[in-house]
């Protein structure tokens, strides 16, 4: 869909723009705001999603019927679709929001100076975020109210494949917080969805203070090779699972599993198992059956091939570094946990990476050595999410080392001021 037809770029400008200098002064109302108002906002907005399910999921149906039509994956339509059960996530995950605490005004840090002047860092909004996403319309809640309760205005620009679903989720937020004393302009939703919006947002810096794209590698890498403000992403999720020799090999097919095929359309899913060859030929064929029973394909080095025979394709170099977002899963055997950890920090992407083992040793090897944002020691990397780390709903996941690394939620979403007091202090005293 593109409504950009019609309008000149001056005019796209303008509109954009004009977003840009609402989204400021709604941030200024919105830094005011005590955590109780802001919670009794997020809870009219969780109730409004509800209110109004019948008109976000038709919504959602006309973009999966367009989606259909324009040969979208059936992995792109895994995430674009919501029904009764992930829209009540959605609006779950926003009254978990409003129960957790507010870290606006946090003190980092305090101390008193020899010469009387006391000094305090505190946790402030960073104040107007851009989201730039694709396909998953949860992201446009998710995104707002996160944003909400750390005090911050958003500007979202969500993807084509999921514009009706977005609107309809958008309003809502809208509706319901207005109600109990939103601030106008808190969260705006661009109503364009092609690359002209996208250049614009980037070029706004003097009203977006930060931008978070959340898709494909392809539109992350425009947006950071457009932004005239900080971006804070990730590229790719090219999550690995390592079997060590030390493995309780029962634990490790599951966890291999559950990695791969719980939901294998998202980023923290498997997309590569290392297999120790000592415990390659028994854990191997035990895993592959596992899979196989989910239709995984298996894309195997020469090794695996050895073991596994037909039930695997073979592996080229490309496999390694291909984040499938389907169910399709390359499989390497290595000789130790430093062949590993080889692998993994040079075809991995810094997301999640889990060491399956019961050898300590081992394990605080690769957590020590695996310079990703996520490094696991005998959990599934499905568990890589704001809300498994008990954030709430997350903003995304940074594989950056400044200003974020790993799942981003409200902490995530502020800055920090120095606020000084004193008695008259001054550097140079008059005679």
């Amino acid at each position: 869909m593109n409504e950009t037809a019609s309008l000149s770029p001056e005019e796209i400008h303008e509109v954009v723009y004009t977003m840009g200098r609402q989204a400021r002064t709604a941030a200024h109302a919105l830094a005011n705001l005590h955590a109780d108002q802001k919670n009794v906002i997020l809870q009219a907005m969780a109730a409004e999603l509800r209110v109004q399910s019948r008109q976000i999921l038709s919504a959602n149906a006309r973009d999966l019927e367009e989606g259909e039509k324009n040969g979208l994956t059936g992995a792109m339509l895994d995430r674009l679709r919501l029904d009764e059960s992930r829209l009540e996530s959605v609006a779950g995950g926003v009254e978990q929001v409003a129960e957790l605490s507010d870290p606006v005004g946090d003190v980092l840090d305090e101390r008193e100076r020899p010469n009387g002047i006391r000094i305090q860092q505190i946790r402030v909004p960073i104040g107007v975020i851009g989201i730039i996403y694709e396909s998953r319309p949860n992201v446009t809640s998710d995104a707002a109210v996160l944003c909400l309760k750390s005090g911050n205005a958003t500007i979202l620009r969500g993807g084509s494949e999921a514009i009706h679903s977005n609107r309809a989720i958008a309003a809502a937020l809208q509706e319901g917080g207005e109600k109990k004393g939103l601030p106008p302009h808190s969260i705006q939703l661009i109503p364009f969805t092609d690359r002209e919006s996208v250049k614009e947002m980037a070029s706004m810096d003097r009203y977006l203070d930060l931008i978070i794209p959340r898709g494909g590698k392809g539109l992350i890498e425009t947006v950071v090779s457009l932004a005239r403000m900080p971006v804070i992403k990730h590229y790719d999720g090219i999550c690995h699972v390592f079997i060590d020799e030390a493995a309780d090999l029962k634990m490790a097919r599951r966890i291999a599993l559950d990695a791969k095929t719980q939901k294998p359309s998202v980023c923290n899913a498997l997309e590569t198992l290392l297999v120790h060859e000592a415990v390659a030929e028994e854990f191997l064929p035990a895993v592959a059956e596992d899979l196989e029973a989910r239709k995984v394909e298996l894309r195997g080095c020469p090794q695996v091939q050895a073991i596994l025979g037909g039930r695997v394709v073979a592996a080229n170099e490309e496999d390694w570094d291909t984040e499938y977002l389907d169910y399709i899963l390359a499989v390497k055997v290595v000789d130790s946990v430093a062949d590993a950890v080889t692998h993994i920090n040079r075809h991995g992407s810094q997301h999640t990476d889990c060491i399956v083992t019961s050898d300590e040793e081992n394990a605080e090897r690769f957590l020590r050595e695996i310079d990703s944002a996520c490094v696991f020691h005998n959990v599934s990397t499905r568990f890589s999410d704001g809300e498994e780390f008990g954030f709430g709903a997350e903003i995304g996941i940074s594989t950056d080392k400044l200003h974020a690394r790993g799942p981003m939620a409200l902490r995530e979403l502020t800055s920090y001021q120095y606020r000084v007091r004193g008695a008259g202090q001054v550097k140079d005293p008059l005679p």
